[in-house]
């Protein structure tokens, strides 16, 4: 993150190819905060749909579910 949402992104995306953190409930949920940052709020809740799947702990899944509700209600 020193060198911004955009970089880390990257990082993240490279990680992604290594498929012994296919099922790491953690990068898809890093992934769909920085892509919140860059404003990019589909992308965002695929990832963090994605994260929530992955999770089996009843307290990551309500605040990813929490984080997945506010990007999908409209601004007031």
């Amino acid at each position: 993150m020193a060198q911004g949402p955009a970089v880390a992104l990257a990082q993240v995306e490279a990680l992604e190819q290594d498929s012994r953190l296919s099922g790491y409930q953690y990068l898809p949920a890093v992934k769909a905060d920085l892509l919140q940052r860059l404003g990019r709020r589909e992308e965002a809740s695929a990832a963090y749909r994605r994260a929530r799947e992955l999770t089996r702990n009843e307290a990551e899944r309500a605040f990813l579910t929490a984080r997945l509700t506010e990007r999908e209600t409209p601004p007031a």
